[in-house]
């Protein structure tokens, strides 16, 4: 793999909001390194080079092994997009242990599965992406454990970033609202959900992706760590 290329990891890539930050960082010639726990289907057109790996982000050996298959022993990742999660409604009344454990093994304990296995690969320089929510600031019902994960990788950024900072490496956040996804639309609330947002829709996915492409650039966010930015149309102005 050429050093010169720029390498990024991008979790959860087969659909949404991943699979749009794998055609937007092809387009920009970087090369990506798609993992998720579905084979990923690409049809992108793009300068950069693309690989793939089956892995599960609740194991680290399974993140480490994928890493190895994908990456030389001199290979470098220049950054991560932590992309991965889930979203299984919860209530009080409702819950399980096993939907808790699904929920906050996934979108929190996987953050730090795949910092710790791309952590050797990373130098001054790196970039980190971990993916929050809207629902980490605000009440949504029905969203008991997903909004506490989410708060909870809001946290985990900022303790992320002062661990990394000495590294040269920096960590931050997207927290998107509504986006145009297909587990979104799968739900039918959609277009309820944009007619509550001051910008009157809901984001695409390569909205977001352009921000994933900011965090990882040195050029514009050199000086900006352990930030967790709110994508959410205006939906939070009254927070």
């Amino acid at each position: 793999m050429n050093a010169e290329i720029q390498t990024v990891v991008v979790t959860g890539a087969a659909s949404g909001m991943g699979r749009a930050t794998v055609d937007l960082f092809l387009a920009e010639g970087w090369n990506v390194l798609g993992l998720d726990v579905v084979p990923v289907d690409l049809d992108s057109e793009g300068s950069g080079r693309f690989s793939s790996h089956i892995a599960d982000v609740r194991s680290r050996t399974s993140v480490e092994e994928a890493l190895a298959d994908l990456l030389p022993a001199d290979g470098h990742i220049d950054a991560i997009a932590n992309i991965a999660g889930i979203y299984p409604p919860t209530s009080l009344d409702s819950y399980t242990e096993e939907a808790y454990r699904r929920i906050f093994d996934i979108n929190v304990f996987g953050v730090v599965n795949v910092v710790a296995a791309a952590k050797p690969y990373m130098s001054d320089g790196s970039a980190v992406v971990n993916f929050s929510s809207v629902d980490a600031f605000e009440v949504s019902p029905g969203q008991l454990f997903y909004g506490a994960s989410k708060a909870a990788v809001v946290m985990l950024t900022k303790a992320l970033a002062l661990e990394l900072a000495p590294l040269g490496i920096r960590v931050n956040g997207i927290a998107p609202g509504w986006v145009a996804t297909p587990g979104n639309a799968a739900t039918g609330r959609m277009e309820a959900a944009a007619a509550k947002i001051p910008l009157g829709r809901v984001a695409l996915p390569s909205e977001i992706a352009d921000w994933v492409l900011l965090l990882s650039t040195p050029r514009y966010t050199a000086f900006m760590t352990g930030d967790t930015v709110t994508l959410s149309g205006g939906a939070v102005i009254r927070q």
